[in-house]
């Protein structure tokens, strides 16, 4: 017997009965449910709360701004060489946008690093909302390719999602961004550095001469690298990847200092480009700046940086000969044609070919076991000894290839010494090939 009922054990009864007990019980919890509703005052009703409900949600502030697509397309197209695609921090494939607003309207500051290079620069813009934020260098240039000529307006979202839009057209992409305060800060030079004023004519003349020259052997960073030297007056650089070296002075009259870079590689090829692009610009110069372990080069709002190799250089002027008792000197344009079709039959394995050096003639043969052979002939100055040597075809080609002279001087000793090749004129270059057995 509980709460008045009596269970059996008939199915039927056992479960009306249940029912009535949790009627019973049901009744009971409203009845105290009412009277505590009475004893403290509660209302039976909702009642209207008596002050508004406020829900704050933080938001990242919203960048909003318009830049040109031409001024846009050029930096961020040069940024990629720099922005890293393969890295652990996916941060590093991304380019920084900061804008900043001004009296005069506003910039648009563009960032990007591999933590060893880094590039920066501005661009005028105009600046409705300041803020920052990092979105793919590469996704950003494709789409910025396919916006039509005219400004183009970038603005954020909560959540770094970062709007672009065309002036006058309905085209519009959206691009998964990052916050700017996860990009990683750019080295910067320590005040009081010391700096000096290069032309960008001779600082590519340094690079366009030798950088065939540097090993792409990324294991071997004194060989990845082109030695950068500021002796006196005289403004060096060398590169060496152990098989063949390339060597130039140039002067720099009423600018004396004292400096050593090993440049790698990867930063070379970008210096180039940038500074093919400030060609265009007339008596354009850069201004360099040694800082610790970083140098700076910087033209105008463009600054770019790279972190020093920290290796030794080979002692270079120990594989340049000292002398050489025969010199032949030949048109540069038709020992490069002849070298050029001989190489086409050369062995793939060794790109040789054997020069045969004969009074004022010399012959260039090729040979391989799969395809055949190829022959041709110059016309060359040329009285010593007849001799035979064998090189790499396409070491002779590259140091060719970047010279303009009309005529070169090859000095020549025995078959197994290096060969030395510099410009029939005064100019202070001097490539070594070393010679292969063929």
């Amino acid at each position: 017997m509980e709460g008045g009922l009596w269970i059996t054990d008939h199915p039927f009864v056992h479960m009306e009965a249940l029912r009535l007990k949790l009627h019973v019980l049901h009744a009971k919890t409203r009845s105290k449910s009412l009277n505590l509703q009475r004893l403290f005052g509660y209302p039976r009703c909702p009642q209207a709360l008596s002050t508004p409900l406020s829900i704050s949600i933080n938001e990242s502030q919203i960048m909003d701004l318009t830049v040109a697509k031409k001024d846009l397309l050029r930096f961020v197209a040069r940024v990629q060489g720099v922005v890293e695609r393969k890295s652990t921090m996916p941060v590093l494939s991304n380019v920084l946008l900061n804008a900043t607003a001004t009296a005069e309207g506003g910039s648009l500051r563009l960032s990007a690093t591999d933590m060893y290079l880094a590039i920066q620069g501005n661009l005028n813009a105009e600046v409705k909302q300041p803020g920052t934020v990092a979105v793919s260098a590469r996704d950003l240039l494709e789409r910025i390719k396919m916006m039509p000529e005219g400004p183009i307006q970038i603005s954020t979202t909560d959540g770094a999602n970062t709007v672009l839009r065309a002036a006058g057209s309905a085209r519009r992409f959206t691009l998964r961004g990052l916050p700017g305060e996860d990009f990683p800060p750019l080295p910067t030079p320590a005040a009081g550095a010391p700096s000096l004023a290069l032309e960008v004519s001779t600082l590519s003349q340094l690079m366009g001469t030798t950088y065939y020259a540097v090993s792409t052997d990324e294991t071997r960073a004194d060989l990845n690298s082109a030695l950068f030297e500021w002796d006196g007056e005289l403004v060096r650089m060398v590169a060496t990847d152990g098989h063949r070296l390339a060597k130039i002075e140039l002067r720099v009259p009423g600018r004396t200092a004292t400096a050593t870079m090993l440049i790698p590689l990867k930063a070379i090829n970008e210096l180039r480009r940038l500074c093919e692009e400030l060609s265009q610009e007339k008596d354009a110069s850069l201004q360099i700046t040694q800082s610790g372990s970083n140098a700076f080069f910087q033209a105008g709002s463009t600054t770019f940086s790279v972190r020093l190799v920290d290796a030794h250089f080979p002692p270079y002027a120990q594989v340049i000969p000292k002398e050489s008792n025969k010199k032949m000197r030949a048109s540069r344009v038709a020992l490069a044609e002849a070298l050029r079709a001989v190489s086409i039959a050369a062995s793939e394995r060794t790109g040789g070919v054997k020069l045969s050096v004969t009074t004022n003639e010399v012959r260039i043969t090729s040979e391989s076991a799969e395809t055949g052979d190829g022959f041709d002939q110059v016309s060359v100055e040329y009285s010593g000894e007849p001799m035979q040597i064998g090189f790499n075809a396409r070491y002779f080609l590259d140091v060719l290839n970047v010279l303009d002279e009309e005529e070169v001087d090859i000095l020549l000793s025995g078959e197994l010494d290096p060969s030395v090749i510099k410009p029939a004129s005064d100019r202070n270059f001097i490539a070594v090939v070393m010679p292969m057995r063929i």
